[in-house]
């Protein structure tokens, strides 16, 4: 029973930060319908450059995750403006296309840039653990759970009552009239990739601290497995992003911590049930839990 708690704690501290990432792929499709693939990428240059301004420039943990954050954001605010904007008049798969490209670019150089190591992020918690009533919980894990809620109702609460969050919505609901009533869209696009890569860089910070060795070439890979957990609560919910980032993460922590009564499934077997829970939930609501149901015209 402990074990199970345990596992419990973990996956609702992984899915927070899915939830994050989930968050991320959502306000962008809200606001331009575009599937943003280059999400890794700014995922990897915040917790790069975290990593680089704490343990290189010596600057205070707290500065380091600030710089870090607003680097990750200016790159997505950039990649809008100068690419995504531009190409925004066509086709809405070209734009999805061209982001798969951003992403090749910016991993290929950062691969370069560390290379075989793993970068440490230089944050307090080092390998710290609580242990409470049995069980033994790693600090980092707290510390994501708790800054990612503090983060989801942050925005959350400014999504629903900020003119921005009002403007998005109208904006997703009906372009033409949100247009016609003087809502500038190329604003909310904008705002939403910076968005994008504020939640981004702050997930990144949690999954490249304990347990993970640090940051290294393949912490991109893990940035995907939160696509899922968007599509399983629906790519236009950003109340779905949440709840499709927790069933993700706890998901994965139970597989991941009974691996052994899962033998025969492979190793490494967690790495592919967030693919597999967006299956079996695509099967049975293909918009996902939460998402907009089409209705077409026969």
């Amino acid at each position: 029973m402990q074990n199970l708690l345990q596992l419990l704690i973990s996956g609702m501290s992984l899915g927070t930060v899915y939830a994050l990432l989930a968050l991320g792929f959502v306000v962008v499709f809200k606001a331009t319908h575009v599937v943003n693939f280059a999400y890794p990428a700014l995922l990897m240059v915040g917790a790069y450059f975290t990593s680089r301004f704490s343990t290189v420039g010596q600057f205070p943990f707290v500065v380091a995750v600030l710089l870090g954050v607003a680097v990750a954001a200016t790159l997505g605010l950039v990649v809008e403006r100068l690419l995504v904007r531009r190409v925004g008049g066509g086709s809405v798969l070209a734009v999805s296309i061209l982001t798969i490209g951003v992403d090749v670019l910016v991993q290929t150089e950062l691969t370069r840039r560390i290379g075989i190591d793993v970068l440490p992020m230089g944050d307090p918690w080092a390998n710290g653990v609580v242990t409470v009533a049995g069980l033994t919980v790693p600090q980092t894990r707290l510390a994501a759970l708790a800054c990612g809620a503090v983060l989801i109702t942050a925005f959350l609460l400014w999504f629903r009552f900020s003119r921005w969050g009002v403007a998005m919505r109208a904006s997703a609901e009906d372009p033409g009239t949100a247009s016609l009533m003087g809502i500038r869209r190329t604003r909310i696009s904008a705002t939403s990739w910076l968005i994008a890569g504020v939640l981004a860089a702050a997930a990144g910070l949690f999954l490249t601290v304990f347990p993970s060795p640090g940051l290294e070439p393949a912490t991109a890979a893990v940035a995907l497995r939160a696509f899922p957990a968007a599509i399983i609560g629906g790519l236009d919910s950003v109340g779905g992003a949440v709840v499709g980032g927790l069933l993700v993460g706890v998901t994965e922590a139970l597989t991941q911590g009974y691996a052994e009564n899962l033998s025969a499934l492979g190793t490494g077997f967690h790495t592919v049930m967030p693919y597999l829970v967006m299956v079996l939930v695509l099967l049975a609501r293909p918009t996902g839990l939460f998402g907009t149901k089409e209705l077409h015209r026969v």
